[in-house]
């Protein structure tokens, strides 16, 4: 019986299945038709940017007489070109620049052997500063011969414009004169100004005698010869002119003779600090005659705290740090470097640094790029032609040259210009030209 149930529900099951396969369909409504899906828009890229420049090391050549009879001044003169540097933050365009102190040490075979040691060495695209002239003419052949640039030295002998002015593809490397040639400044100054301040009565000189004492350098040469040649010509007698080594101290000697002779003014100069000093202070004591020019006295800040009152009624032949803007740069120099400078050395040496930095900028926005050609060449077609100067430093007006000056600035009251001063009680106070006098000559007695 158990087996015909079980038989029996097994014919009810297969029954309804077959039921169900053949009944109606799912009440269940299939979803609308869609459209076709719409593959996810991709936001537009980002148009392609320019990767920043990758920062590009190069080196610069300061030079100055770091160690030596001059070194005061030398590093017054790397001093002033770090705070210009320091001021663009090292920074032209992409490059960071290191500057590379180079030691002169007042010797040109030294000078020599350092300038070619920063070139093969340390790679410097290029060099600016300086102070001497012998040194300038030694370098003009280390440039000319890895032709790397060379701006702005204070080197203002004649010989170095005479080999520049031999071969200018050579000798151009050594780009322009941060000091141009004593015959058209320095010298031709005190003659001029001996001249008109004798025609306005505010000297009678004694006698037509002048004695002329200098440094055995390019420089002292360069500043003697032609002054002893316009006052010559102009009927003076000249006592000398004499010369001395760069390292001497003891002046009695030179000195007794001009005593003795009687002469109505004396003109000294001397790029050490020891030496200039030590004239000053042994020319007073010795009471010599006349006018005293002790021409490169207050080339360093403290020349009054090495001479005192010996310097009373001195000449000198210096720019000077008149306006605002140099007396907040000369009280911000002393404070960073505890010392005063002095316009002739740290002053120009700022203001050409600038300038230098202007050309750096100026060759990489035309070159785009600095490289010793690119500098040099830039030099050669917008600094030597006058298309690019500098009207914004601190002691001259203007810097510029012209293909009739190069390698010398050019010279005037509205561009570069050295004014004669004379001391008292620790100041200075110009006295020529005339219309730019803040006093009048006080002639010694």
């Amino acid at each position: 019986m158990n087996g015909k149930l079980l038989k029996g529900f097994a014919v009810v099951a297969i029954f309804a299945m077959l039921l169900g396969a053949c009944g109606p369909a799912a009440t269940t409504e299939a979803p609308p038709p869609t459209e076709a899906p719409v593959a996810p828009t991709e936001a537009p890229a980002a148009p392609p940017t320019e990767a920043p420049p990758k920062e590009i090391p190069i080196n610069i050549g300061i030079k100055g007489p770091l160690t030596g009879p001059a070194a005061r001044t030398g590093q017054e003169i790397l001093d002033a070109y770090i705070m210009a540097f320091e001021e663009i933050d090292y920074t032209v365009g992409p490059y960071k620049i290191t500057l590379i102190p180079i030691d002169s040490q007042s010797d040109p075979e030294k000078a020599t052997r350092a300038y070619e040691d920063a070139i093969v060495r340390d790679g410097i695209i290029a060099g600016a500063g300086g102070w001497h002239s012998s040194v300038a003419v030694a370098l003009m052949e280390v440039v000319a011969k890895h032709k790397v640039p060379h701006f702005f030295s204070a080197g203002e002998t004649d010989v170095v414009n005479e080999k520049f002015q031999s071969d200018p593809e050579k000798y151009g490397y050594w780009m322009a004169k941060g000091w141009p040639t004593p015959k058209s400044l320095v010298s031709k100054n005190y003659f001029d100004g001996f001249n008109d301040l004798i025609a306005k009565g505010e000297w009678t000189p004694a006698n037509k005698k002048i004695a002329i004492a200098c440094e055995e350098t390019d420089f002292g040469r360069a500043v003697a010869e032609p002054l002893a040649q316009l006052m010559s010509d102009a009927g003076w007698e000249v006592v000398g002119p004499d010369y001395f080594p760069l390292e001497e101290v003891e002046f009695h000697p030179l000195l007794t003779k001009y005593k003795s002779e009687n002469v109505a003014v004396t003109v000294v100069t001397d790029t050490a600090t020891a030496g200039i000093s030590a004239f000053t202070k042994q020319a007073k004591e010795m009471r010599v005659p006349g006018l005293l020019v002790m021409h490169g006295l207050g080339w360093v800040g403290e020349w009054y705290s090495l001479v005192g009152e010996a310097s009373d009624g001195v000449l000198d032949q210096i720019p000077q740090l008149g306006t605002p803007a140099a007396l907040e740069w000369a009280k911000n120099f002393e404070t960073k470097w505890g010392m005063k400078p002095s316009p002739s050395a740290g002053g120009l040496a700022y203001d050409w640094a600038h300038f230098f930095i202007n050309i750096l900028k100026a060759t990489y926005e035309e070159k785009g790029e600095l490289t010793s050609e690119s500098i040099y060449n830039f030099g050669k077609e917008k600094l030597w032609t006058g298309e690019i100067t500098y009207t914004d430093g601190i002691v001259m007006p203007m810097y510029k040259f012209t293909p009739e000056t190069i390698p010398d600035p050019v010279v005037g009251k509205e561009a570069f210009i050295f004014p004669i001063i004379q001391y008292k009680g620790g100041e200075s106070k110009i006295i020529w030209p005339l219309d730019w006098a803040q006093a009048k000559l006080e002639v010694p007695k």
